[in-house]
C-alpha cells in the first residue's frame, strides 16, 4: 500500500472512529427522565433527537443500554446535567416490582450515560430519607433536597457530607413508622423540593416553612420568606428563575399537601429579598402545585424571553389540558396552548414540559388517562404553534421532566456568533464528513442549522450554528 493509500486509509479511520463516538454523545439531544411503572419497574432516561434527518427519533432506556446490569431507583423525579455529570435523584433506591437495586442517588457521564456512582441512601445514618431535587453549587459541591431536608453533596468524592442547617424536615423522626411511600407519613409534610441558585445564593422551597435562603458558604440557611405575605396559612409551591434574574414563586394554599392553590404568584428580587405579591386574572389558573406526591411542578421559564410557562386548571391534581404564558415585564397572562381545542383528548403529565433554551421551543409529554400506555412528546414553536408529534413505544413512561444541552461548560457546545475569529479551518459533520474546506470560525455562509465539527491545526471544537 502506498504512502497516500496508508493516509487515506487512516483518515477513514478517524472519521469512522469519531463516527462511532458520536453514537453514545447524548449532550445534543434532549433526555427526558421518566417516572417509569411503579410497582413494576425502576425510573428509566430516554433520549430524543428530535431533528434527525433519518428519523431515528427515540433511543429508550439509555441508562440500562449504556450500563448492563444497573438500573435507576425508584420514582426518579429529578434530573440535572452539571459540569458534564447528569445528576439524577430518585425517591427510593428500588421499585417494590424491580428486580435491581439502583439507588436515590446516581451520577453519570452527561456525554456517555455511563454511571460514575450510585448510592441507595441520602441521610448517611440511614434513616428514612427520600430524594427529591438537586442543584449545582459550584464545581465541587451540590445540593440534594429529600423529604427531610437539604444534603450537600461532595462533588469530586460523590459523598453526602452532612445536612444544610436549619432545612430539615420538623416532623421526622418519632413514633411514625409509616413506609416511604405512604404520602401521610410525617415526611411528606415538611419536605424540601426545588431549588434554584441566584445572587450567590441557594433558594429552597420547604413545604413547612416557604423560601429558604441558604447561604453556600455556611452551608446554613440564614432566612426564611414565609408564604404568610400572601395569605395566613398559605405554603410555597415551587421555585423557578426567569431571565432577567428575578425569582418566582408558587403558592399553595396550605401546608397539608392537598395540591390546592391560591390564585397568587410571587416575584421575588434574590439580591434584597424585596417580593411582589401578584393576583392571577380571573378566569385563568396559577401553577399548580404537587407536594402530595411530589414532582418537580409543571412552571418553567424561558432563557430567550422574560416570561414563564405552566399548567394551571381547576382539578388541583390532574388537569392538564391548559399552558399559560407569563409576560414577566408586562405581568400579562395569556392562554398559551390549549391542548382541549386542539382534540385528540390529549393532556400533559405531571410536570413534563420544558423550554430549549436555545430555540426557545416547547417541548411536553402528552398521554390520555393513567390506565393507558400511550405516550407522545409535542414540540411547539415560540408562538405556540404545534410543529410535531414524536410517538413512542407503548410502556408506562410517567414522564417527569426534559433536559436540554446547556452550551459550553456543561455540554461542550459552543454556540457561535457570527462574529468571533478570523482564523480558518474544515468544518465536518458529525459522522465525520466534510461540510466546508478552509472557513473561518464563526463565519458559515450556506450552513444548515445543526451541530458540527470545527478543526484547525490542534484546535477541535463542537459548534451549534443556528
Amino acid at each position: 500500500m502506498n504512502r497516500i493509500a496508508i493516509l487515506f486509509s487512516a483518515f477513514l479511520t478517524v472519521l469512522a472512529s469519531a463516527g462511532a463516538a458520536q453514537e453514545a454523545d447524548y449532550t445534543q439531544g434532549i433526555i427526558w427522565v421518566n417516572e417509569d411503572w411503579y410497582g413494576h419497574q425502576n425510573s428509566t432516561v430516554n433520549y430524543l433527537l428530535p431533528d434527525d434527518p433519518e428519523g431515528n427519533f427515540w433511543k429508550y432506556r439509555i441508562i440500562q443500554a449504556e450500563n448492563p446490569g444497573m438500573e435507576l431507583g425508584c420514582t426518579n423525579q429529578y434530573g440535572a446535567i452539571w459540569h458534564d455529570k447528569l445528576y439524577l435523584i430518585a425517591k427510593q433506591d428500588k421499585d417494590p416490582g424491580a428486580s435491581i437495586t439502583g439507588g436515590r442517588i446516581t451520577v453519570a457521564d452527561a456525554k456517555t450515560m455511563k454511571i460514575l456512582h450510585q448510592q441507595s441512601l441520602i441521610d448517611p445514618s440511614g434513616a428514612q430519607c427520600d430524594g427529591r431535587g438537586f442543584v449545582g453549587v459550584d464545581k465541587h459541591k451540590g445540593y440534594i433536597s429529600s423529604s427531610n431536608g437539604v444534603w450537600i453533596f461532595d462533588l469530586d468524592n460523590f459523598t453526602v457530607t452532612g445536612q444544610v442547617e436549619g432545612s430539615a424536615n420538623p416532623n421526622a423522626g418519632g413514633d411514625n413508622d409509616k413506609p416511604n411511600t405512604d404520602p401521610t407519613g410525617s415526611l411528606y409534610h415538611g419536605q424540601s423540593g426545588m431549588m434554584v441558585s441566584a445572587a450567590g445564593k441557594i433558594f429552597v422551597a420547604h413545604q413547612q416553612y416557604g423560601l429558604l435562603i441558604v447561604d453556600p458558604s455556611l452551608d446554613k440557611v440564614i432566612d426564611v420568606i414565609s408564604m404568610d405575605i400572601v395569605q395566613e396559612g398559605a405554603g410555597i409551591g415551587s421555585i423557578v428563575k426567569s431571565k432577567d434574574g428575578m425569582l418566582w414563586l408558587s403558592v399553595a394554599k396550605n401546608l397539608q399537601g392537598t395540591g390546592a392553590f391560591l390564585n397568587s404568584i410571587v416575584r421575588l428580587n434574590p439580591e434584597n429579598l424585596s417580593y411582589e405579591v401578584i393576583d392571577i386574572p380571573e378566569g385563568m389558573y396559577p401553577p399548580s402545585n404537587s407536594w402530595y406526591a411530589w414532582t418537580p411542578d409543571a412552571f418553567v421559564a424561558s432563557s430567550v424571553q422574560n416570561c414563564l410557562y405552566w399548567k394551571g386548571g381547576p382539578n388541583r391534581w390532574f388537569t392538564g389540558t391548559k399552558i399559560y404564558k407569563f409576560d414577566c415585564d408586562s405581568r400579562e397572562q395569556t392562554l398559551f396552548i390549549d391542548l382541549e381545542k386542539e382534540g385528540a383528548n390529549w393532556k400533559l403529565y405531571g410536570c413534563a414540559i420544558g423550554v430549549h433554551p436555545e430555540t426557545d421551543e416547547l417541548y411536553m409529554a402528552l398521554y390520555h388517562e393513567f390506565g393507558t400506555p400511550t405516550y407522545i412528546t409535542r414540540r411547539y414553536s415560540p408562538k405556540g404553534e404545534k410543529i410535531r408529534d414524536y410517538e413512542m413505544i407503548m410502556n408506562y413512561w410517567f414522564p417527569s421532566l426534559p433536559l436540554f444541552p446547556e452550551g459550553v461548560s456543561h455540554s461542550g457546545i459552543d454556540i457561535i456568533p457570527s462574529d468571533t475569529s478570523s482564523s480558518a479551518g474544515n468544518l465536518y459533520s458529525t459522522n465525520g464528513i466534510m461540510v466546508k474546506r478552509n472557513i473561518k470560525y464563526g463565519d458559515w455562509p450556506d450552513i444548515s442549522s445543526g451541530i458540527y465539527i470545527w478543526k484547525s491545526g490542534d484546535s477541535t471544537r463542537k459548534v451549534l450554528i443556528r
